[in-house]
């Protein structure tokens, strides 16, 4: 599974591992959040429940450096603001990227599954179902091995995903969807802690999560 230490991959990880065993896959690009965002998965994976099936955290190295310009906002640390759309936040070939590496990872393992946790509504091209068929079907082809790409929240909002981490147990204050973390705290300025905040407002009625600022309070 493809794991990037927000509330989506978290909570879909023990969701997952209450029916099979998860290989939790992380995809290091190169951009400005990682390494803060990579410490925090690491605790939230320890933090599953204890009946939950998951191997050590995998870090794979897939840099965009070299094809994002040096001034890239998702380089730079200066990522689009509160109130901007979401589609100001895509990352060009993101999906591409990250599957292609950790289907290669795969296919050595022999494993034929891969998850990764995508939302309703996501805008962007490497997000729609037409294109997990694509790259799984040519994935299969390139590899000699039978590849799926399996997203089972696709249907749900990120409210609904809140709610269901709590059903499960999950540890959600565990996880980091910030594009500016400053020392494990969320900057509460970026579009993705808005998205955060409006979401646990909306499942549980106000939003646990510490920010650096007060614009998410």
């Amino acid at each position: 599974m493809l794991c990037s230490g927000g509330l989506d991959s978290v909570v879909l990880a023990a969701d997952l591992a209450t029916t099979a065993t998860v290989f939790p896959i992380y995809v290091a690009s190169g951009l400005a959040w990682e390494r803060e965002e990579r410490a925090m998965l690491t605790r939230a994976l320890e933090a599953l429940p204890a009946s939950s099936r998951v191997e050590p955290l995998h870090v794979l190295d897939a840099s965009v450096r070299d094809v994002y310009a040096p001034t890239h906002w998702s380089i730079t640390g200066t990522p689009p603001a509160w109130d901007t759309p979401d589609e100001d936040v895509y990352l060009v070939g993101r999906n591409i990227v990250l599957l292609g590496k950790a289907a290669v990872y795969c296919a050595l393992k022999k494993i034929s599954r891969i998850a990764l946790g995508p939302l309703a509504g996501n805008p962007f091209p490497d997000a729609t179902s037409e294109f997990y068929a694509a790259m799984a079907h040519a994935l299969t082809l390139g590899l000699a091995h039978p590849m799926a790409i399996e997203t089972p929240y696709r249907a749900l909002h990120k409210a609904d995903v809140i709610r269901r981490g709590h059903a499960l147990g999950a540890p959600m204050a565990l996880t980091m969807s910030c594009m500016k973390p400053e020392g494990g705290v969320h900057c509460g300025a970026c579009s993705k802690c808005r998205e955060r905040h409006d979401a646990f407002v909306e499942a549980i009625g106000q939003d646990p999560t510490i920010y650096a600022t007060r614009r998410a309070v």
